[in-house]
């Protein structure tokens, strides 16, 4: 079930290993999702956000100058919650109305 925002939006989250590998992935996320927080903990970074979250691979390569594939963000992915899309170029949550 969705957690509701103060403002009644559903929030969707993702969660990383806090690590050099995931860096540049959090990175990506805060500068595409402007709604985006972050948590840091000990070894876990949370990411909370309304309505919709986008990763895009594009983001992420210009972030570390080199190719990245999308499915590398499972290694170090703890949890989320929300529907997940994917494909080569963009991995998304949201929560369908």
């Amino acid at each position: 079930m969705p957690v509701a925002t103060a403002d009644s939006r559903p929030k969707v989250f993702i969660a990383f290993q806090d690590n050099e590998e995931s860096r540049a992935v959090i990175e990506a996320v805060l500068a595409d999702n402007a709604e985006a927080t972050a948590a840091y903990t000990p070894g876990l970074v949370k990411i909370d956000c309304p309505d919709h979250l986008v990763i895009r691979r594009e983001r992420i390569e210009e972030i570390t100058g080199q190719p990245y594939d999308l499915q590398q963000i499972q290694i170090n992915l703890v949890t989320l919650s929300g529907h997940v899309d994917e494909d080569d170029d963009e991995f998304s949550l949201s929560w369908n109305r």
